[in-house]
């Protein structure tokens, strides 16, 4: 090519050249850029994905509140549950409205111990007649039902009572020797866990003296004078122990108010050396043996 043929300013390109140029850029941007009709034809399908995502969120949300559900159902059904304290019988240990967690293994799989506080239902008249009437706000009827199945709320607490097992099968518990003190098994119990009347040191109100009968236990009040226990229901059905088809579970711990979060003791040195009185040797450095729970007619 010779100079004359070189574009230049004195001599432009023609109208023809600058079209064709002009029409091979245009069509290698859209070789490129995939154009403006196929974009939009994708955005209107991403429409039915995003659909799609949000429903299975949705979906995967409800399938994992409804696990937590039947698990929490599952741990309230056969291992623990909470229960509120609506009296002042274990004042000292446990106060009115505080909330305890309740191990249900126990007596089914764990064995009972001298000392453990247990919850257990009405043998039989050991509670007045109740007289709370139901809620007629539907609203709150649900969720008091609805917390209840998972275990975070107890309806039924009013329906239960609280103790310190005393005396195990075979056990002869007996008050008061010339200190004041209760006897298992003819051994004195210097119990620290009590609330007594200021200047009181004996232990009970009332003497007495009894034997355990087999798949039973003897319990009493921390708080010894304000407590309706074994010793005022002898008059009731199963005169005044407690069947252990009643025995719902084990306290373990305070769980609420949170301030008096503590675990429960059983104070093993309190009845250190009480050896079991149905025949085991074993005492209350180690687990006694659970008697084979039986049919038993709970008088109500």
């Amino acid at each position: 090519m010779t100079q004359n043929d070189a574009p230049s300013a004195r001599n432009p390109l023609s109208a023809s050249s600058l079209d064709a140029l002009t029409a091979t850029a245009t069509g290698s941007d859209r070789a490129v850029d995939a154009g403006p009709p196929d974009a939009g034809a994708a955005g209107r399908g991403d429409r039915p994905s995003r659909g799609k995502s949000v429903w299975r969120f949705l979906r995967d949300i409800l399938l994992i509140l409804l696990a937590a559900i039947v698990i929490s159902f599952l741990i309230k059904t056969f291992l623990i549950r909470s229960f509120y304290i609506p009296s002042e019988s274990m004042e000292g240990t446990l106060h009115v409205n505080d909330r305890i967690i309740v191990n249900e293994l126990v007596p089914k799989v764990m064995s009972i111990q001298h000392g453990d506080i247990v919850v257990f239902k009405d043998p039989g008249g050991w509670l007045p007649p109740s007289t709370s009437t139901p809620s007629t706000n539907p609203v709150a009827s649900f969720v008091d039902w609805a917390l209840s199945i998972v275990g975070l709320t107890a309806p039924d607490s009013n329906d239960h009572l609280v103790k310190r097992v005393i005396g195990l099968p075979g056990d002869k518990v007996a008050c008061c020797n010339a200190f004041g003190q209760m006897t298992v098994n003819g051994v004195p119990l210097d119990e620290p866990y009590l609330q007594l009347p200021a200047g009181v040191t004996k232990v009970s109100r009332d003497d007495f003296s009894v034997t355990v009968p087999p798949n039973s236990l003897w319990v009493m009040g921390d708080n010894r004078y304000n407590s309706a226990d074994s010793r005022y229901n002898r008059d009731k059905p199963g005169n005044g122990f407690v069947p252990f088809d009643d025995v719902v579970g084990r306290a373990v711990l305070i769980s609420w108010p949170l301030d008096r979060w503590t675990m429960l003791d059983d104070y093993p040195l309190v009845f250190a050396g009480v050896e079991s009185g149905d025949g085991s040797g074993q005492n209350n450095t180690g687990r006694s043996q659970t008697p084979t729970p039986t049919s038993t007619t709970s008088g109500g």
